[in-house]
């Protein structure tokens, strides 16, 4: 079997898998955010944290709410990287510096999962059991919780009311991702991923000495590294590590698990408003962009250009034997075009266009199918815009599933989409244009730009994965970087939360002949070209410094 067919047979098992869940884990979930009755476990843990999961919450408090269990999270993992060296189970290894202790703790709760360290030679088992694994949990619960409420604007009228973070952020961990990240993790184990606390120990022999490799548990927090589309490794490796990534089928199965719920959530979203059309609608839209991406990198990747490639059968470098160059790009389009960031070949050594394909995956808003919970309320805000650029067209005021959006939602919707590109483009210029960040790039020249691009998109996207070649490790990027998620994650939830609150108070509006029909395929192919067109236009410069100029060359 040639590596081309056998990456296209891997793609129509990936999506025949994703088909076959997508019904019932859409329609799990609408049922888990509808119901009014507590699991046993659910209202011990409301008591615990003095919560009353049936008060109703208005975006202001949804959005407080948000913002203090966020903040909380960054305190408490921040103070156990620094008490790491004086904690049991820290394998020996002496607290992490500050700046990088932010850097991390930032990364995974705002859900980015950005690493400037070696997790093998950094982390001990309490950091990345108690700390990082846990924030795995509950920052993709926080981000399935907003796009509910963002729903609930949706469906709901003439009130202010969106339900209650608690209860949402609570039911997502318990009924959705614990459940399922279990059974994933034992899939994993069951195929050779690692699963003990074992300490560090000496293997084999490397270049004249020996190998030291420390155990973990390491096959649970790869389940829901995927599933909540996380992406931090327990290895530096990432999901290339055996440890964690051991055999083909892994490697599949590990993209099925980063795509589940973002594809099956559109279904929830169909049965939340009352039309499972405008769900297809979205996950249509979803599913093109991203089989359009995997096309391009798979053309990109398997062009032979020259005897190198020839030879080889298309580009090895940078890409693990186990699974093959079909595999590699399905991966790398599946980590960029969702929140993960998760690695089972560097992206550095792709093509220079492959390259370009991760990075505009980023500058999409990873919408397609997203993060848990962000590329659904990514993707509505898309929704929104495409509409009110079809009002425009014919001079009407624009609707969208029965509300009416006006000034107020069109400049909440705008400010949602110019807040990214806006951090990632200034935070570029500034490391561009100064001399010490300068000298953290590997290579000069676009490759070299590309590596800070792609730095300050994947942290201002929220989605965590390198280049590689860039040593972000320094005070600059851990600094600047951790800004960049930090905004980039809750400023949108602002505008978010503020267009939920605003849509609720409005009373539905019929629909008459005139209204655009936004389950239909027209629809879809309107939104995808309002997707692209802004994304070029926003980012075309950008991209054409660096890996346009690169596989252009």
């Amino acid at each position: 079997m040639g590596p081309v067919l056998a990456g296209v047979l891997q793609l129509l098992a990936l999506t025949a898998a994703l088909a076959l869940a997508y019904k019932p884990l859409g329609a799990y979930m609408a049922k888990v955010y509808s119901s009014d009755k507590h699991l046993r476990v659910e209202k011990w843990i409301y008591k615990g944290i003095g919560a009353d999961p049936d008060t109703e919450m208005r975006w202001p408090a949804y959005l407080r709410g948000v913002l203090a269990f966020s903040v909380a999270g960054v305190l408490f993992l921040y103070a156990l990287q620094r008490l790491q060296g004086v904690l049991p189970g820290s394998l020996g290894f002496a607290a992490i510096d500050p700046d990088q202790a932010f850097n991390t703790a930032v990364s995974f709760v705002t859900n980015t999962n950005w690493q400037s360290y070696y997790g093998e030679q950094a982390m001990g088992h309490v950091v990345q059991t108690a700390g990082l694994a846990v924030q795995n949990f509950v920052s993709a619960a926080v981000g399935i919780a907003v796009a509910v409420a963002l729903v609930r604007g949706f469906a709901r009228s003439r009130t202010g009311e969106l339900g209650n973070f608690w209860a949402d952020l609570v039911r997502g961990v318990v009924r959705i991702l614990v459940p399922l990240a279990a059974a994933a993790a034992v899939v994993l184990v069951a195929c050779g991923a690692i699963q003990n606390f074992s300490g560090i120990h000496e293997v084999g022999q490397f270049m004249g000495g020996t190998q030291q490799w420390n155990g973990g548990a390491v096959a649970s927090q790869e389940a829901i590294k995927e599933l909540g589309t996380n992406g931090g490794g327990y290895f530096n490796a990432n999901s290339s590590h055996p440890f964690e990534n051991p055999t083909p089928f892994t490697n599949l199965f590990e993209i099925f698990l980063i795509l589940l719920i973002p594809f099956s959530i559109t279904r929830t979203f169909g049965l939340m408003v009352g039309s499972v059309k405008q769900g297809y609608a979205i996950l249509a839209t979803m599913a093109t962009i991203w089989l359009g991406f995997v096309a391009l990198m798979m053309w990109t990747e398997f062009s032979h250009h020259g005897p190198a490639f020839e030879l080889a059968n298309g580009a090895y470098e940078g890409k693990e034997v186990r699974f093959g160059v079909g595999a590699s790009s399905i991966f790398a389009v599946s980590t960029t075009l969702t929140s993960t960031g998760a690695v089972d070949s560097f992206h550095s050594s792709f093509t220079g266009l492959g390259g370009g394909i991760t990075l505009l995956g980023m500058m999409l808003g990873e919408i397609a199918p997203g993060g848990v919970g962000s590329g659904l309320y990514g993707m509505l805000i898309m929704a929104i815009i495409a509409v009110f650029i079809a009002g425009l067209m014919v001079g009407r005021t624009p609707e969208y599933l029965g509300k009416k959006i006006g000034s107020r939602e069109i400049k909440l919707a705008a400010c949602y989409i110019l807040i990214t590109p806006a951090l990632v483009l200034v935070f570029t210029a500034f490391a561009m244009a100064l001399p010490t960040p300068a000298n953290s790039m590997t290579n000069s020249g676009a490759h070299g730009f590309s590596e800070i691009l792609y730095a300050y998109t994947s942290g201002a996207n929220n989605n965590g994965s390198a280049f590689a070649g860039l040593n972000a490790d320094t005070q600059w990027f851990n600094t600047t970087i951790g800004l960049a998620m930090l905004l980039g994650r809750f400023l949108p939830m602002v505008f978010v939360l503020a267009l939920a609150g605003s849509l609720a108070e409005q009373k539905p509006v019929p629909a008459t002949a005139g209204t655009l029909r936004t389950d239909k395929p027209l629809y879809t192919g309107l939104l995808v070209g309002t997707i692209i067109i802004i994304t070029g236009l926003t980012y075309f410069p950008a991209l054409a410094l660096g890996p346009l100029a690169e596989g252009l060359a």
